[in-house]
């Protein structure tokens, strides 16, 4: 039998960093994956550049059933911390928009970063390893592989959530919790687009490649940035971002021209302009197919001159306060990551540990804390593998 002192299951973000990590501390270390290839997520984020962290990372942008779980992790392995490793190894990046960090060339700068850093403190990965049953025995755990048993002292799961299936995201490490007796928060689809049942498509859908600066919300939470129209509903980044918040039957409300003040700025085309049609005046905030609908669903054509104020009021409020109850979304084949998973009751915040069962630990997206688009989620994959490598 394989005797191993910490061993990971996952070679994504979060169980890489833990193995490294551990390995520093001079644990013999290994990391399997039933995959042929290790950090495929890494590998296909951010059109293969990677948005590896964002300057703005902190608690207030991650949603968990316990929102101070996250502070620990997050406050000792920072963003900052994760930068400076990439400076260290050479590997240029730059911002995007609002905080977000890309490589300059290739994700697989990263890749080859954490297991140039593996190899060297003497950790061990092996691939194409389909993990199955756990036993606890007196001495830490054994796991049954294909190619024979591995023995433990500390067994750290990393296998991530249930987003991407094509990528064989599994409820591994939601089997193995229940297993031990932790409990789960239902696992759901985040920053994921938007689907319409067929009444509300139609429009939508004629749509199709239109984006536009937005502000989506969805009760007291909204976000302002690209939305898109797409043949099957909507998308962009400000309806992934609201996809965590929103639940089944509620509406959200879409502002199609922010920053603009669409009453006041037709108020003053309406005296400078009044024979100025209302499709075309609308075309100055938004793109024309959009324009011409929102027109076709107001007055039409109508010359500015013979619209009053009230009826003014009446196109801004379209422009401005959109609503619309989504009927779901697009679900786990193309869910960025899983809202829910390993409930943060059960694990110790500092080390990742499950309180009741010393030496096993939950790290990364499988457990119930989910980072906004951006970054967040790599940055919490990062600093929950660190906090537990310090002690696995």
């Amino acid at each position: 039998m394989n005797l191993i002192d910490t061993l990971i299951i996952g070679a994504g973000a979060a169980g890489l960093m833990c193995a490294i990590e551990a390995a520093r501390r001079g644990r013999r270390v290994r990391v399997i994956d039933h995959a042929a290839k290790p950090a495929e997520k890494i590998r296909i984020s951010g059109g293969g550049r990677c948005n590896f962290t964002n300057l703005h990372a902190s608690p207030k942008q991650f949603l968990s059933s316990n929102p101070h779980f996250c502070v620990s992790a997050l406050k000792r392995f920072t963003q900052r911390d994760f930068i400076a490793r990439l400076e260290a190894r050479g590997i240029a990046y730059h911002e995007k928009t609002l905080g977000q960090l890309f490589c300059d060339g290739s994700a697989k700068e990263i890749i080859d970063m954490l297991l140039d850093d593996l190899k060297a403190a003497g950790g061990e990965l092996q691939l194409s390893i389909e993990p199955g049953a756990v036993t606890r025995t007196a001495n830490g755990f054994v796991v049954e592989t294909q190619v024979g048993a591995m023995a433990c002292s500390s067994l750290v799961i990393a296998t991530g959530g249930k987003s991407i299936p094509m990528m064989g995201a599994s409820g591994y490490a939601y089997d193995i919790a229940r297993q031990f007796g932790l409990k789960i928060i239902g696992p759901r689809p985040a920053l994921v687009p938007f689907t319409l049942g067929e009444e509300k498509l139609k429009p939508v859908a004629e749509l199709a490649g239109v984006s536009v600066e937005a502000r989506v919300s969805c009760g007291k939470t909204g976000f302002e940035e690209g939305m898109l129209f797409t043949h099957r509903g909507l998308s962009g980044p400000s309806i992934l971002q609201i996809s965590s918040y929103w639940r089944e039957g509620e509406e959200i409300v879409i502002d199609l021209a922010r920053g603009r003040d669409v009453f006041a700025e037709l108020r003053v085309e309406r005296v400078e302009r009044p024979k100025l049609q209302l499709d075309t005046a609308l075309t100055h905030f938004l793109p024309k197919r959009l324009a011409d609908q929102i027109a076709a669903r107001t007055f039409q054509a109508a010359r500015l001159a013979d619209l009053s104020d009230v009826k003014l009021k009446e196109v801004a409020g379209a422009v401005h306060g959109w609503r619309i109850t989504p009927d779901g979304t697009e679900g786990w084949r193309t869910a960025e990551v899983t809202l829910g998973g390993v409930d943060t009751d059960g694990l110790s915040s500092r080390t990742m540990e499950a309180v009741r069962v010393p030496g096993l630990y939950f790290v990364g997206e499988c457990v119930d804390v989910t980072g906004w688009l951006g970054g967040y989620n790599f940055q919490w994959a990062w600093s929950s593998g660190w906090a537990a490598g310090q002690v696995a």
